[in-house]
């Protein structure tokens, strides 16, 4: 029941009433009624949050009796003087008279009128021991409460030093409660001296500096450890470093240290581990390093561990788990688990978050014995098999009551390499809230996945919040029948999949979206008319999802809580409403229309959508010139009119939006000069204008205000004039610089050298500098025209290092500075008048992946060292006049003629022409090779000879050395021989001398 109206003066009657509590009512716009100061038998009076305004009446000081008083509001304000309420005490004395409060809040409420008075007066309050009613500074003499136990000043505007407020010693406090104010300073060693603290949070301020190595007390408090009594101690979300100290160790009666969300760095301390009585300790958030220590597993009593979002790594083993059968909630990232196929942790958790951990490939077989899980993400945990049967029942109880005691609310496996189909039986977790599966290789329909049997199993996912399967390999029809019985889901992403959705044109949803993304779902041809039953809807993303129809005049009323609409790359054939949109749709950030068949003109209202961020109408029909008023748009920070049919001039007007970090105009029809005023986007990271008429000179001050630019193209346009120097001079973080297809005149800048963004190496695959860390998902892209290619980077764009002057008239040498641009990736000079020589240390360009400087005057011979641009993939020279043989070796064997040709003096292979001295060589070469091998064969021959014939003289000597008889024998018989020759030929001689007379 909340009650309102007018309080009667009857209530007087209630004379012997002791406790009233009105709070959480609507007694909107009157004051205190004066007839509570007569209730003199009250002991409890509760007005919190109801409404009350004016002055707090001061006859409530006739209750001696009261000691439990509540006058705090949520409900304030802020003026010249600092924060206010509708409730005020002009003169607080007529609290001393509340002889018998113990319990005083007033929080939130004005007491500007009293000043510090109040501290006086709460001084005279004997039994008071709890109070909350600070806003402000810190007051003088908030320290003299002698009797104080219990402070809580939660959630005021409390200003000043933690040191100014905790520099008496309240002997009596128990309960210290400063959380969410702006107290500022380093935490004090003083606080020891608090003896009976049991409670102490500062979380939620502004402290800094290092947690002190000591803390005072232990004297004074005749203990052996500080704060003896200290249970619980929370620092969360301040803005503390250093490391852990030591003392935190001492505080052996710790139940709870939250230290999470600070900038604390070096390891945990191994003296965290003597804290016996610890239940829930966070440390992440953090900055710390090192391993998490295995003797955390011997705190027996812990219920809660987080480390998450620090800097620690290694391996978890199963000693680090070992005592912690109590522990319920476990975040971890970043570490490699280690424990055996078979183990069974000690614990039974209720919550598990291990995203970034290295839990793979396997899915963890220990997961079984998890009965009790609520939450579970295994995010990115490098699990690439499919996912177990026994997976879908780690909820149940033993026997076997799966459909009614299952307790999964939170499941995220998301980015993964899961693989496989989910069984029909994921439908048991009946109290599933948040199912996230994305970025995953699922397959399958999304019935079999999710539903199963519809008759009995869709009606278990009643609860289901969230649904999140993106990215993944599904396909199949969703009906009606999938969502009869989700009317709890409030986000759905089933994009980047292959369903098809199938319901009637008449159907109204059960449940009420807030965010809906469907993209690459085949959802058309008609725009969907279910949509116009989600009031609530704040993010919308129909992408690529086959609409080829209008967008409907009921489409601007269907939520004024739109932020995000993508119906980028569909058929829509509409125009944009020319009505004031800005009324119908007053919260939106992100509008995408690209990829469409939308006609006409930008309308003027879209000047009425102040909170755009993002406008995207790129590829479409549009005509017309661009509307001045979009600078209403005081918020955008990318504009892409990209690929339309744009005329007219470049409005002045674009110069006021003053946060536009992209701007895309390419591919229109505009004409003129850049404006002037565009000097005043200084936070201007991508300018592209190719594509279009524009003309005169380029400013040169591009070079010297947009010192952020990371992408210029001015490519196909009509600039014309000298290539300043000081249009280089300071684009430090330039990545891409296109001017090709110009009229641009002069020598290239020695300024050049100066691109530092591109004079540093990059390790491919790793930089990314647009990714979708943002609020939105802009995704930028560039045309880029290399390798005789015209290819379109998205979300490879970080890896663009290009300079792009072809298609000028430049002039002058090669500049030899450009070859420090070591990150440079795609150089094109071709098609202008560059004279000079290639030098050899463009070597240098080791990340070099396509270089064209065809159709110049370039002469001399080819380096021989770009041999070694080992990434060089598309190479052309021709129609220079380089001469001399090309050096066709290592790297530069690759390329054909084509990269060569006409070049009349350039020979060698892989030209067809061949070097004047080449046939030369071959003649002497062969020459040679026949001297080396004739010689090599007479010589052989020769001492074959002499080695036959030096064996036929000496071996018959030895022989006949041996055995004079064998001497006279062999000699008589060659005696015989001779005589008998000779005498042969005397008688041939005689024959024929004969015949001749």
């Amino acid at each position: 029941m909340n009650l309102s109206g007018v309080i009667s003066p009857s209530l007087i009657k209630l004379k012997y009433l002791k406790y009233l509590d009105l709070s959480f009512n609507s007694f909107k716009a009157i004051p205190i009624p004066q007839v509570f100061g007569s209730m003199k038998n009250l002991i409890y009076l509760n007005f919190s949050h109801c409404g009350f305004i004016g002055e707090i009446p001061s006859n409530l000081g006739n209750l001696s009796n009261l000691q439990y008083l509540d006058f705090s509001s949520k409900y304030t304000y802020h003026n010249d003087f600092g924060y206010s309420s509708d409730l005020f005490i002009q003169n607080i004395e007529w609290m001393t008279s509340l002889v018998s409060l113990k319990h005083l809040s007033v929080n939130n409420v004005n007491l500007s009128m009293v000043r510090s008075q109040w501290i006086k007066v709460l001084n005279k309050l004997p039994m008071l021991i709890d109070w909350n009613i600070l806003h402000g500074r810190i007051p003088l003499g908030l320290g003299e409460l002698p009797n104080l136990q219990r402070l809580d000043l939660y959630g005021n505007y409390l200003e000043g030093s933690i040191s100014q407020l905790l520099r008496k010693s309240w002997k009596k406090i128990e309960f210290l409660n400063l959380r969410e104010n702006d107290l500022h300073g380093s935490f004090p060693s003083s606080i020891g001296n608090f003896c009976n603290l049991q409670y102490l949070d500062l979380s939620s301020n502004k402290l800094n500096g290092s947690l002190p190595n000591i803390i005072n007390g232990t004297e004074t408090c005749n203990s052996k450890s500080p704060l003896p009594n200290l249970r619980e101690l929370d620092l969360l979300d301040n803005q503390l470093m250093g490391k852990l100290p030591n003392w935190l160790g001492e505080l052996k009666n710790l139940r709870r240290l939250d230290l999470a969300y600070n900038k604390l760095e070096g390891p945990i301390p191994t003296s965290l581990c003597t804290l016996q009585c610890m239940e829930y300790l966070y440390l992440g958030g953090n900055e710390l390093n090192g391993s998490l220590p295995n003797c955390i597993g011997q705190l027996s009593q812990l219920k809660e561990l987080s480390v998450y979002s620090n800097q620690l790594s290694g391996t978890l083993s199963e000693q680090h788990f070992l005592k912690l059968s109590n522990l319920e909630s476990l975040e971890l990232d970043n570490f490699r688990l280690n424990v055996s196929s078979n183990w069974v942790p000690p614990f039974k958790l209720r919550s598990l978050y291990m995203d970034l951990c290295h839990i793979g490939p396997t899915f963890p077989a220990w997961l079984q014995s998890q009965k009790n899980l609520q939450d579970l993400s295994l995010s990115n945990a490098n699990i690439s098999n499919s996912i177990p049967n026994w997976f879908w029942n780690i909820s149940s109880n033993l026997e076997f009551l799966v459909l009614s005691n299952s307790q999964l609310q939170v499941l995220d496996l998301s980015d993964n390499q899961l693989q496989g189909s989910i069984p029909s039986s994921i439908g048991n977790f009946c109290n599933l809230q948040y199912l996230d599966l994305s970025n995953n290789n699922l397959n399958g329909s999304l019935p079999e996945i999710i539903y199963g049997s519809l008759s009995n199993l869709i009606g278990n996912l009643t609860n289901l919040h969230n649904l999140n399967l993106r990215n993944n390999r599904l396909s199949g029809t969703l009906t009606e029948q999938q969502f009869w019985k989700l009317s709890n889901l409030e986000y759905l992403y089933i994009d980047s999949n292959s369903f098809r959705l199938d319901v009637s044109s008449n159907w109204t949803p059960p449940f009420q979206l807030k965010y809906l993304v469907m993209g690459s779902c085949h959802i058309g041809p008609a725009f969907p008319a279910w949509l116009s039953s989600q009031k609530y809807l704040r993010y919308l993303d129909l992408s690529n999802a086959n609409i080829s129809s209008s967008i409907p005049n009921w489409f601007l009323n269907i939520s004024s809580n739109l932020e995000y609409i993508i119906l980028s790359h569909n058929q829509l054939q509409a125009h944009l409403p020319n009505s004031n949109i800005g009324e119908f749709l007053p919260n939106l950030h992100f509008l995408s229309l690209s990829g469409n068949l939308i006609t006409e003109t930008i309308p003027n209202s879209i000047g009425h959508l102040s909170s755009l961020e993002v406008i995207d109408f790129s590829s479409n029909n549009l005509t017309g010139s661009i509307p001045s008023t979009i600078n209403n748009c005081s918020h955008l920070m990318v504009l892409d009119l990209g690929n339309n049919s744009l005329s007219g001039r470049i409005p002045k007007s674009l110069g006021q939006l003053q946060l536009l970090k992209s701007l895309h105009l390419n591919r229109n029809k505009l004409s003129g000069e850049i404006p002037s005023s565009l000097q005043n986007l200084t936070s201007l990271d991508v300018l592209d204008l190719s594509y279009n008429d524009l003309s005169g000179q380029i400013p040169a001050w591009i070079g010297t205000t947009f010192a952020n630019l990371v992408i210029l193209n001015l490519r196909s346009n009509m600039f014309s004039g000298r290539l300043l120097p000081s249009l280089l001079s300071n684009l430090s973080s330039l990545h891409v610089l296109d001017l090709a297809q110009n009229d641009m005149t002069g020598e290239i800048p020695v300024t050049l050298v100066e691109l530092k963004a591109m004079t540093q190496e990059r390790d491919m695959g790793i930089y990314s500098l647009y990714g979708n860390g943002s609020s939105y998902q802009y995704e930028e892209r560039l045309i880029v025209i290399t390798k005789g290619l015209i290819l379109e980077y998205t979300r490879a764009l970080s890896l663009v290092v290009s300079i792009d002057l072809s298609d000028n008239n430049l002039s002058g040498e090669f500049p030899k500075g450009m070859t420090k641009l070591f990150g440079l990736v795609f150089l094109n000079l071709s098609m202008n008048h560059i004279t000079g020589q290639i030098p050899e240390s463009i070597s240098k360009l080791r990340q070099l992946s396509s270089l064209d400087l065809s159709s110049n005057n370039l002469f001399g011979s080819i380096p021989s060292s770009m041999s070694s641009l080992s990434f060089l993939g598309y190479l052309n020279l021709s129609n220079n006049n380089f001469s001399g043989k090309i050096p066709f070796i290592g790297h530069m064997s690759t390329f054909t003629d084509s990269a060569f040709t006409r070049n009349p003096n350039l020979c060698g292979a892989p030209l067809v022409i061949k070097c004047q001295d080449e046939d030369l060589d071959k003649r002497q070469s062969a020459f040679v090779e026949d001297k080396i091998d004739g010689g090599y064969i007479d010589q052989w021959f020769y001492l074959s000879i002499g080695l036959g014939f030096a064996m036929g003289i000496l071996g018959p000597y030895f022989v006949l050395a041996m055995k004079r008889s064998w001497c006279d024998a062999y000699f008589d018989f060659v005696d015989k021989i001779v005589k008998w020759l000779v005498f042969r030929r005397r008688v041939t001689y005689a024959k024929n001398h004969a015949q001749r007379q």
